[in-house]
């Protein structure tokens, strides 16, 4: 490293980071951008109330779709609320896309739906914010990679860490040197709930809910036919035929940040283990509470991953472990830095002083940066920072774990194939 970083100017360049990441300024005042939101569930609520946070004298939401009446409801108010203009309503993405006005869509629907969606969002001809994973399955998800690059349309992949200014900082810190040579990186996330809670997935499920006002058929898309159950509907995430659980969900987003700060690409082989382990008793849970993947990386990198919902101790991060120092980041806010300090140490890692700063709501910042960079990408004066590419490799990190402990075999990658074999 040419310099050390000091306690103040590490937190001033972090802070300044956090609102500079991507820049705000760029959108002109006449480049109003027309947007369709498909699925107007939580997520898809919360990345409109994020976008009009982040931006919203540049945008117009002009339509929302959703299979549920309340969901639709919920977000048509979101935008009579705060963009003061009342969107068209539609329950069948198609015909929003067939809305000519529109210049781009947000996809926020549950994962079996993503890649059907976001081909016929290319193929309608709108710029594209979906949220990860990309697909449902590796081949869904190569599909996808034969189809978008021929696009002109603009595509953002929702894994707004690459917005976040302490992992903007983490991968600028480690290409300086500050922690030497890393090999080796450590990524968790511990959750716990009462068995109906949120974090275990078990979303509330509308007491006015019923067949006549969710639309069941077009909730399950390609999934394989069932009657009607609103547990499915509204608690999908526990359900192979609609995801794969804390893999696409959780794993996807702190597997990709690795790889961003790292400036790594596929894994060379995935092997994972774990379990319904928690609230076994009168429970259809499909997908694991318990996860722990080993992912391979070319050049000798190392990836430890591990995820229990029956405990929120260590909350969640990733830990960079070079040979002359540590990179934490906590829950998306906190960065540490500590120097290593085992009997011997060289001097000049010896001097290095420990530094932590903290940016409070530092993850919706980065939401509203992830949407600010999709849109000034929509005008071409920047990149998407997290572009189809990106998010294939985020997705087959995932996918290839699921693989992995669904058929209890160590997977093997080929990147220049793009094919998986089992070990």
């Amino acid at each position: 490293m040419s310099q050390e970083l000091s306690r103040r100017s590490f937190a001033a360049k972090a802070a300044a980071a956090a609102t500079l990441l991507p820049s705000s300024s760029v959108l002109g005042a006449n480049d109003r951008i027309h947007i369709g939101v498909i699925g107007t569930g939580g997520r898809g609520r919360y990345l409109t109330q994020r976008a009009y946070a982040g931006v919203a004298k540049r945008i117009q939401v002009d339509a929302v779709c959703d299979t549920f009446s309340g969901n639709l409801a919920q977000g048509k108010d979101v935008v009579a609320t705060l963009g003061k203009n009342t969107p068209k309503t539609f329950v069948d993405y198609k015909d929003l896309l067939a809305e000519k006005t529109l210049d781009a869509v947000i996809i926020a629907t549950p994962e079996h739906l993503h890649h059907r969606m976001l081909l016929d969002a290319l193929a309608a001809g709108k710029h594209v914010y979906v949220e990860k994973p990309l697909a449902h399955t590796v081949e869904e998800a190569q599909e996808i990679m034969r189809v978008a690059p021929k696009s002109k349309s603009v595509v953002q992949v929702g894994t707004q860490n690459r917005s976040n200014s302490l992992y903007q900082m983490a991968r600028t810190m480690i290409q300086q040197g500050l922690i030497g040579d890393c090999h080796y990186v450590r990524a968790f996330w511990y959750r716990n709930a009462l068995p109906n809670g949120a974090a275990a997935w078990r979303y509330t499920i509308p007491a006015d809910a019923t067949e006549q006002n969710t639309d069941w058929k077009r909730f399950l898309g390609p999934a394989p036919a069932k009657n009607f159950d609103k547990q499915r509907y509204f608690q999908w995430r526990l359900y192979w035929d609609y995801s794969s659980g804390i893999a696409t969900d959780l794993m996807v987003h702190q597997t990709d940040i690795v790889a961003y700060v790292m400036d790594r690409h596929f894994p060379v082989s995935v092997v994972a283990t774990g379990g319904v382990n928690r609230w076994v008793e009168n429970d259809d849970r499909e997908v694991p509470d318990t996860w722990s993947v080993l992912l391979d990386y070319a050049d000798k990198f190392h990836v430890n991953y591990s995820c229990y919902l029956g405990n929120d101790r260590f909350k969640y991060g990733e830990q960079f472990c070079g040979n002359e120092g540590t990179i934490e980041v906590i829950g998306r806010q906190t960065l540490s830095f500590y120097p290593e300090s085992y009997n011997g140490v060289p001097e000049h890692v010896k001097a290095r002083k420990e530094m932590s700063v903290t940016i409070p709501n530092n993850d919706h910042l980065a939401v509203e940066a992830h949407i600010r960079n999709f849109l000034n990408s929509i005008l071409g004066v920047e990149r998407p920072i997290a572009p189809i590419q990106a998010g294939y490799e985020a997705a087959l990190a995932g996918f290839l774990s699921v693989v992995s402990y669904r058929q209890n075999k160590k997977i093997l990658y080929d990147a220049k194939t793009d094919k998986y074999s089992l070990s």
